[in-house]
């Protein structure tokens, strides 16, 4: 059975290979989002943009609100 269950499912090999792909992807991105080292990398980005003057307090208020989000996963 096992032999026929190959020939029949091999075609499909591919699908899974680049679906095995996106979720190892996706698992980087999540690593990286994350990552206490990028987290304090991007919040500090952000304080030299308001103190730079080119983006607002509202601005820098959602983007700060928006990198925690992601760090924290909600």
């Amino acid at each position: 059975m096992g032999l026929v269950s190959s020939i029949f499912t091999w075609p499909l090999a591919p699908v899974r290979g680049l679906m095995r792909l996106g979720e190892l992807i996706q698992e980087q991105i999540d690593r990286e989002l994350r990552n206490p080292a990028a987290v304090r990398r991007r919040l500090e980005e952000i304080e030299a943009a308001r103190q730079a003057g080119t983006i607002t307090e509202e601005e820098e208020r959602e983007a700060v609100e928006s990198i925690l989000r992601q760090a924290t996963g909600r």
